[in-house]
């Protein structure tokens, strides 16, 4: 009869080794004049230029509890580096973190077409930090969000 050997601590964790687990990647941040129409998972450090709420909606049904009855608020701000300038989407807790002056670093925002324009936005799945001031001048006069797009389909 064959006898089982005892386990060893790295298959009691779960199976794999510590050193074979891959460690977090570094970001790697990208400049405003970089960003290309339907691109993801960019990391940027901004400055915020002007911000602007377009809507602020508050629940329709004020007794009931549930995430359809939050208050729904959304700011187009205009932010930039020394490269370039972009419109930033805001939403929700965002917004109060978007105010002109501040820096902040985005990570993982993603560019989203509205009327052939970029937008610039970050979802659930990234994270927008207010950091110290940065040392930069925002080269205002290019503007991302002013370059119109037209979807071309090859046949």
């Amino acid at each position: 009869m064959a006898t089982k050997a005892p386990a060893t601590t790295a298959q009691q964790q779960g199976g794999a080794s510590a050193a074979s687990k891959p460690g977090l990647r570094k970001p790697v941040f990208v400049k405003v004049e970089n960003l290309k129409p339907g691109t993801t998972g960019h990391t940027l450090t901004v400055k915020i230029v002007s911000s602007n709420t377009v809507l602020n909606k508050k629940p329709r049904n004020p007794t009931f509890r549930g995430p359809q009855n939050q208050s729904t608020r959304i700011a187009e701000c205009l932010i930039g580096d020394e490269t370039g300038t972009i419109l930033f989407t805001a939403r929700n807790e965002q917004v109060e973190q978007m105010q002109p002056g501040n820096t902040v670093i985005l990570r993982n925002a993603k560019i989203d077409m509205f009327k052939g324009s970029m937008r610039l936005s970050v979802d659930k799945w990234g994270r927008v930090e207010v950091t110290e001031p940065a040392n930069f001048v925002v080269k205002e006069d290019n503007n991302l969000s002013l370059i119109e797009y037209e979807l071309v389909n090859v046949a």
